[in-house]
């Protein structure tokens, strides 16, 4: 293989992705008190409870302590001239290159968490889909919108 993308995320990316973990542990969790609410007001088996606890325990192993460290480890990334290389992927790593011709236009987004963090996503639009480079320091993900816009001109007033 080709080498890899030298580009990295914002290391606060893994803890975003870490209370995205949390708030999918919540949600388990109050749906685990439903369960047992159910359980004891129809007199169904307390296995069914400690089913709901376990798929908690997992979620916190998995997605608060694993997944994303795993995954920032995973995201890299490299703006050239003539393209965009993106590596992702946790089991199946993806590469994908985007040539600067193909490239529409460039947004940067924020919710509430990246804008919390002083983080943006960065997405670029091409004619068949949208790729994003999630997790960008704010003047990071500026500095690189400006850049992969400007650089799509130059590519575009090619052709």
């Amino acid at each position: 293989m080709e080498q890899q993308p030298t580009q990295r995320i914002s290391q606060r990316a893994r803890t975003v992705w870490r209370i995205y973990g949390w708030i999918q542990v919540g949600i388990i969790l109050l749906l685990t008190i439903g369960l047992t609410v159910t359980v004891f007001l129809w007199d169904w088996p307390w296995w069914i409870v400690l089913i709901g606890l376990g798929i908690a325990l997992l979620e916190v192993l998995s997605f608060v302590w694993l997944v994303p460290s795993l995954r920032w480890k995973r995201w890299r990334y490299d703006v050239t001239e003539t393209e965009i290389d993106l590596q992702y992927g946790l089991f199946i790593v993806t590469r994908t290159l985007v040539p600067m011709v193909r490239v529409q236009h460039v947004d940067t987004e924020q919710g509430p968490l990246l804008r919390k963090f002083r983080l943006s996503t960065i997405s670029i639009s091409t004619a068949a889909t949208v790729h994003k480079i999630p997790a960008l320091d704010e003047q990071e993900a500026e500095r690189l919108r400006q850049s992969i816009s400007s650089l799509a001109r130059v590519a575009e007033d090619d052709v």
